[in-house]
């Protein structure tokens, strides 16, 4: 998208705004798809929690993406969206056996990372294909936030439990069709990849009647020109080779499963704020935004680093700003960020706001949540408007406090 793009869309609908580039979701879905091309069976299933917005979700079904899920209600946004319930993968934590119980009657694949859950679901329900998701007890991820495969993780099942496992199949006599694993996000090491993927395949030999292996997902994108990126050719030309050489040990071909979140939707997003007051004290000089970590909490609960860019006066003297928001906390977007020269009024954008940033959003300090627009063959279209008052309290009800 061009500069004057964003701002035309900032005029037209206002700011904070969340703008997505459909044309950059294709690509990044492209690019996955022609790393694999010498797998003949790949699924990609996109993962709902990066970016919920039914709009993101047609486009990818659009595409042949299937979905990754982790509540009933994702499972229920994918199914209005119009996806397939054989397209959609269930992959919960910590939830009841009810929840399970009702994606079930929904016709979606359930994913089960609990002995006990599995043994529990194993009795009543024998015949319902299940994967298992495993813990391959590796530590990757670029933050021990979304790290998720090392031993102390709550999630999966330890490969050191198999043996606990394969006797809880064996007495429910359940119908295991696939095997999960996911290590983390922000994965740049492709070795570390595929030394996980050498557990799940190990772990896959155990189960006779396997239909795919799920690897989950993980890769980095770039926040920046110079940042780096997880190699996906070159890990899509090793994996591939491996992955085939493994069907034909197993003797049947599989079906190669990725999750991406971020990888589809990270770079094709853009948070456009504006700046209400530019504030200078002893040390520092703030660029005070009108929004806050209520709209974009990443920076503050992960320590990401987006790049904030002036797009009212983008060639500008470029000099050093820490950008905050309006919330009645420290809400630091960025600290001593070098950025053309912001005056009040200016549109500051905020890159790689597709994943995780939305759909983090809350009304803390009573705040409104944003709109969403959809940058799509060069038309911006609206694809959720903005909260007024009245969606703030609509479920509050007055009780006779009398």
């Amino acid at each position: 998208m061009k500069i004057d793009d964003l701002i035309s869309i900032s005029q037209k609908f206002g700011s904070p705004i969340y703008v997505y580039d459909a044309a950059l979701i294709k690509s990044q879905y492209k690019k996955l798809s022609d790393a694999f091309s010498a797998v003949e069976n790949l699924h990609i299933k996109y993962a709902v929690k990066a970016l919920s917005n039914i709009n993101i979700i047609k486009i990818l079904n659009s595409l042949g993406s299937g979905l990754d899920t982790v509540s009933l209600q994702e499972v229920l946004i994918g199914l209005e969206a119009g996806v397939k319930p054989n397209e959609i993968i269930y992959t919960p934590n910590g939830v009841s056996l009810d929840e399970i119980e009702q994606v079930v009657e929904l016709g979606v694949q359930i994913n089960i990372d609990n002995l006990d859950v599995l043994e529990q679901f194993g009795a009543q329900y024998p015949k319902v294909p299940v994967c298992i998701r495993i813990n391959p007890h590796i530590m990757a991820g670029g933050n021990s936030k979304i790290s998720v495969g090392h031993i102390d993780s709550k999630f999966g099942i330890s490969i050191h439990q198999l043996p606990h496992l394969l006797r809880i199949v064996k007495n429910t006599k359940m119908n295991i069709n696939g095997v999960h694993m996911h290590t983390g996000s922000d994965i740049l090491d492709i070795d570390v990849f595929l030394q996980a993927a050498e557990i799940l395949f190990d772990t896959a030999k155990s189960f006779s009647n396997l239909e795919f292996l799920d690897f989950g997902s993980g890769f980095k994108v770039p926040y920046g020109p110079n940042d780096n990126e997880t190699n996906i050719k070159e890990l899509g030309e090793k994996l591939s080779k491996r992955f085939n050489n493994f069907c034909l040990e197993y003797g049947k071909k599989l079906n190669l499963t990725f999750e991406p979140g971020k990888f589809l939707v990270s770079q094709a997003g853009y948070f456009l704020t504006t700046v209400n007051s530019v504030k200078q004290t002893t040390s520092t000089v703030f660029a005070q935004v009108n929004s806050g970590f209520n709209h974009f909490i990443r920076p503050m609960l992960y320590g990401s680093k987006h790049r904030i860019e002036n797009l009212s006066n983008p060639s500008g003297r470029e000099r050093f700003y820490t950008v905050v928001g309006y919330i009645c906390e420290t809400d630091t977007f960025a600290s001593n960020a070098k950025i053309s020269e912001i005056s009040e009024g200016d549109i500051l954008c905020f890159h790689n706001a597709g994943a995780y940033c939305f759909n983090m959003a809350s009304n803390y300090n009573s705040r409104l949540r944003p709109a969403e627009v959809l940058w799509h063959n060069n038309t911006a279209k609206l694809i959720r408007k903005e909260e007024t008052f009245k969606d703030l309290i609509k479920n509050q009800i007055i009780a006779d406090l009398d």
